[in-house]
């Protein structure tokens, strides 16, 4: 499935992501699939440990197991995707944390379709909020230390039915993004309100 045919099938919902505002999709701290491929294999993974660390340009870390499918073809590519992943794909965002990929196409069992990025060959998650393309900037001793890969932001996309102009808005109960705890257990972005500076309680 091409980028373009799927924001057509989502009728025209896919937005570019201005770079400067691209942590924002990651602010809130929300779990996140992290794809990646190289030389004809791919994999997905659920990463809790993700976080936005720079404006320009944009930068991100996430923590990547060394045991890890995820983590050879990271390696081999220098390349990978951050996928937002709503509500509705809770138990899909479970199945993706819970199995090796070096056992299954993990897409398969999670019941995932992808479609092809505009900037690295990892693929992306069909349904999410958000997406991040990222380049890994190579850093071995943190990688061989802390499992930590920190990347540069090349692309962002957001769903427009749930950010847009740099905000989230989630429409409904199902269009949010989530925040994993353990064994199997959510919580679902609340509420947002806005606080004025200078305000005080």
């Amino acid at each position: 499935m091409s980028f373009d045919s799927i924001n057509a099938g989502a009728a025209g919902r896919l937005v570019p992501v201005e770079l400067a505002k691209a942590y924002r999709l990651l602010n809130h701290g929300p779990v996140t699939l992290v794809t990646s491929a190289h030389a004809g294999r791919r994999n997905v993974m659920a990463a809790s440990w993700a976080m936005p660390l720079d404006f320009q340009p944009p930068k991100v870390a996430v923590v990547i197991d060394s045991r890890t499918l995820t983590r050879e073809l990271v390696e081999a590519s220098g390349e990978f995707a951050l996928n937002i992943p709503a509500r509705v794909q809770a138990a899909a965002t479970l199945e993706s944390g819970s199995r090796s990929g070096r056992e299954q196409d993990k897409f398969a069992a999670a019941g995932l379709t992808t479609f092809a990025a505009k900037e690295i060959a990892a693929p992306l998650v069909a349904g999410c909020l958000g997406w991040l393309e990222c380049r890994v900037i190579p850093e071995p001793a943190n990688a061989a230390r802390h499992d930590l890969f920190i990347a540069e932001v090349v692309a962002a996309w957001a769903d427009s039915a749930a950010f847009s102009n740099g905000r989230w808005h989630f429409p409904d109960r199902e269009c949010r993004s989530m925040h994993y705890l353990a064994g199997g257990a959510f919580f679902a972005t609340g509420e947002a309100f806005q606080v004025e500076p200078g305000a005080s309680e």
